[in-house]
């Protein structure tokens, strides 16, 4: 039988790659300059800029206060220019200079994703489509009809500008209403804050806002009318792919997105908040993973902490291990584990697993094989030397065993067995040594002896795949950036070095962060 290395494994780093790249987008080859530019400290000095919905101006001039103010010994700054998010966007292609993307309404975020202007994108808040009025509401305005009455001088914001107007049509389209209410509109604005403006100084009626903006507007309440309930906007803030101070964007995007800072604020002025991480200068992110994943993701969190000016402890070691480091207490932020088993043991820590990918067992052999081993069985001939994982330090171990028994040569094996280890890595250093003639490792522990031993498939077993897990922390403090590490995690560049290692790609998407855009920071 043909050496695993030389059928498989030989292919294996070259294979795909040119298909992967050409995945890559602009959005990644743009973050890269972005990436390149955090090395250079030069450039990330002096302010950034933010490009916000008009909706949002209140608190965020309350957010920017506090941060500035915080932050004046480091000499952060930060320039905001309001305005209608269609029209923000439109600023942000054009001009190509800021740092952060504010739009009232989610589709706003999509749109910048697809001109890939959108990096990292974080949840904030929402808010909610509802009809102001002056104090007392003197019109009795109560339902959608009252609305379309000729007494009642009705205010919109415009759908061709701001996220509200937008909304509103879309909704109201769908529901047939739009052409009536169109038509008893009075009078467009470009924002919802000169809706409110026209309300506050007598010129209407009634007018179409969210109700966050009527926190500062001590004369005007709001109703709500089921046909408006679809119009809720989820607010996210995204680092633009032109950044060139992205290290600092982030930073005051986690100080927007915070629950102790940017979010108390945004709770103070109406809105509904997401859940947010705590406020850290420079957060502590700390990472569980199995050893034989360090090669396939040390260097993606390597660049993630560059990136996000961050700190990110990593722990690799035998998945027995970890698992009885978490029940004594020790509690990560993410755990990735080497096989869905090991992720089953901790599951109150960890309650939404996503599969990531799958490796398999091989059995590794020295150059030119000559004691002949190419199947589980031939691991029982006389006076070979077996290495093993350990069965309760490791998913390896625990996997070869089942392995092992399924081939039903687990006792005259186990005979043979010298030594049993945490790690695949340190049997692929004993075989490298000459201290063991056989070994079950994963492939991708074998990947890096390629040339120096031989490797074999194990036929017919199917508990000898291994299927690779991650999972955030429910009590995680850093919940929102450890989903920007698995969304890094699950970049083009990221699978193509999973590949290059000896994994499958099993992911298809990640819950983590559905709005997230992958940066591939090469």
């Amino acid at each position: 039988m043909e050496p695993f290395f030389v059928r498989t494994l030989g292919l294996l780093r070259p294979m795909n790659r040119t298909l992967l790249i050409m995945i890559a987008s602009l959005l990644a080859l743009v973050a890269l300059v972005g990436l390149l530019a955090t090395g250079d400290r030069d450039l990330e000095s002096g302010p950034i800029k933010l490009y916000c919905a008009a909706s949002n101006r209140a608190v965020m001039e309350s957010i920017k206060a506090q941060y500035e103010l915080e932050m004046q010994d480091k000499g952060y700054t930060v320039i905001i220019d309001y305005g209608p998010s269609q029209m923000e966007l439109s600023k942000l292609e054009v001009s190509r200079d800021g740092d952060l993307f504010l739009p009232a309404d989610d589709s706003y975020i999509t749109l910048a994703q697809e001109k890939g202007l959108a990096a990292e994108v974080i949840p904030i808040a929402r808010q909610q489509g509802v009809v102001a009025v002056r104090k007392g509401n003197p019109k009795g305005i109560q339902t959608f009809a009252d609305l379309l009455r000729k007494d009642v001088r009705l205010l919109q914001a415009s759908p061709k500008s701001a996220a509200i107007g937008k909304v509103t049509k879309r909704v109201l389209t769908q529901q047939g209403l739009w052409e009536q209410l169109d038509q008893a509109t009075t009078a467009y604005f470009p924002t919802v804050t000169e809706v409110a403006n026209g309300l506050a100084a007598d010129a209407a009626d009634a007018g179409i806002v969210y109700d966050a903006v009527l926190s500062t507007y001590d004369q005007l309440e709001f109703i709500t009318l089921p046909e408006l309930q679809g119009t809720a906007s989820d607010i996210f803030v995204t680092v633009t792919t032109t950044s060139k101070k992205p290290q600092r964007a982030l930073h005051f995007a986690r100080y927007i997105s915070a629950v102790d800072r940017g979010l108390k604020h945004y709770a103070e002025f109406g809105f509904q908040i997401e859940d947010g991480d705590d406020w850290a200068d420079t957060p502590e992110l700390s990472i569980f993973a199995g050893s034989m994943l360090r090669p396939a993701i040390d260097d993606t969190i390597s660049k993630f902490a560059a990136r996000e000016g961050i700190v990110v402890n990593r722990d690799y070691n035998g998945c027995g291990i970890l698992v009885a480091q978490m029940q004594s207490g020790k509690h990560p932020d993410a755990y990735f584990a080497c096989d869905t088993e090991f992720m089953k043991l901790v599951p109150d820590l960890f309650p939404d697993p996503v599969d990531v990918s799958q490796n398999e067992l091989v059995i590794l052999v020295q150059q030119g094989n000559p004691h002949g081993i190419e199947t589980l069985k031939d691991l029982a001939k006389p006076g070979v030397r077996v290495g093993l994982g350990h069965e309760k330090q490791c998913a390896m171990g625990w996997l070869t065993q089942n392995t092992l028994k399924e081939g039903g040569v687990l006792q005259e094996v186990m005979d043979n067995v010298a030594v049993q280890t945490p790690t695949g890595d340190m049997l692929v250093n004993q075989m490298l040594t000459g201290s063991l003639d056989a070994a079950v490792v994963y492939l991708s522990n074998a990947a890096g002896a390629q040339g120096k031993l031989e490797a074999y498939r194990i036929q017919d077993i199917k508990c000898s795949i291994a299927t690779q897990p991650f999972a955030i922390a429910e009590k995680s403090r850093y919940r929102q950036l450890s989903g920007r590490l698995f969304q890094q995690i699950c970049s083009a560049q990221s699978q193509q070095d999973f590949e290059a290692e000896g994994f499958v790609w099993k992911a298809a998407s990640s819950a983590a962060a559905e709005h997230s855009e992958p940066v591939d920071q090469q």
